[in-house]
C-alpha cells in the first residue's frame, strides 16, 4: 500500500482508499468544504462490518474541529467491538442539490455534495468528553436546542453510546453544473437542465401535549439548515 500524500492546512491527504476509481475529477480533499457537508448534514449512515455481514446504520454526527462523534445506542451489537478494539467504519454525509435531466437516458444525473469518512471509531468513555459531545450533537441538529431542553439523566447517559473517529481519511466528492449531454444529442428535441433542491424548513408544529402558551423559542422559528 502506498503511503498517503501530505495533508496542508487546507486539505486533507489523499491515501489508497480515498483516492478515486471513476470521476476522479468530482474529488476533492479540501477541508473547508467537507467542514461545511459535514456540518450541513442531518444524519450520517455509517458502514461496519458485525458477525461477518455488512451492515449500514443512518446515525446523528457532529463534527467538533477534526473530530466526528457518532450517537448510538449501548444496546447495539457494534458497540462491543468498539469498546474492545474500536470499531472499523465507513460514514457518509450526502447532500442532494439538484436532479439533473439530460436529453438521453444515460445522462441523467444529480448535483450533489459527499464526504466519505474511513478509519476506527473508538467509544468515548471519558465522563466529560461523552457530555460535551451529546451537547454538541443536541445543538447540531438546532444551534442552541441544548440550553433549551432539560439534560440527559444518569440513566439516559447509561443507555447512550458516542463514538469517536478522527477526521484523518477523508475525501468529498461534488457534481454542479449542466447535464453532460453527447454533441450527437445537443439538437436533440428534449428538454435539458436541472430541477434546484433545497431544504426548507416549515412553521414548527407545537406537540400536541405542549403545554398551552409556550412560545416557539427563536433557535427553533430561525433554524435553517447548516445554520
Amino acid at each position: 500500500m502506498s503511503t498517503p500524500d501530505a495533508s496542508t492546512p487546507d486539505s486533507y491527504p489523499s491515501t489508497p482508499r480515498t483516492t478515486a476509481t471513476r470521476s476522479r475529477e468530482r474529488m476533492t480533499y479540501d477541508r473547508e468544504l467537507v467542514h461545511a457537508v459535514l456540518d450541513e448534514g442531518l444524519l450520517c449512515h455509517v458502514g461496519f462490518v458485525v458477525d461477518d455481514a455488512p451492515v449500514v446504520l443512518p446515525q446523528l454526527h457532529v463534527r467538533v474541529g477534526e473530530v466526528l462523534y457518532l450517537h448510538g445506542s449501548t444496546g447495539a451489537r457494534a458497540l462491543r467491538t468498539a469498546a474492545r478494539d474500536g470499531l472499523p467504519v465507513c460514514v457518509t454525509v450526502t447532500l442532494v442539490d439538484g436532479v439533473v435531466l439530460a436529453r438521453s437516458a444515460f445522462h441523467h444525473s444529480i448535483n450533489y455534495r459527499s464526504v466519505v469518512v474511513q478509519g476506527r471509531a473508538e467509544l468515548v468513555s471519558d465522563p466529560a468528553e461523552k457530555s460535551a459531545a451529546l451537547t454538541a450533537l443536541v445543538d447540531g441538529v438546532v444551534a442552541g436546542r441544548s440550553a433549551g431542553v432539560r439534560g440527559p439523566s444518569v440513566k439516559e447517559l447509561a443507555a447512550t453510546a458516542v463514538l469517536r473517529l478522527p477526521l484523518v481519511e477523508v475525501s468529498a466528492k461534488v457534481r454542479r453544473g449542466d447535464p453532460k449531454d453527447d454533441e450527437e444529442d445537443l439538437d436533440a428535441p428534449y428538454w435539458a437542465g436541472v430541477v434546484p433542491l433545497t431544504v426548507q424548513p416549515g412553521p414548527p408544529q407545537p406537540s400536541a401535549d405542549l403545554t398551552p402558551g409556550l412560545a416557539v423559542p427563536d433557535h427553533v422559528a430561525t433554524w435553517r439548515p447548516g445554520a
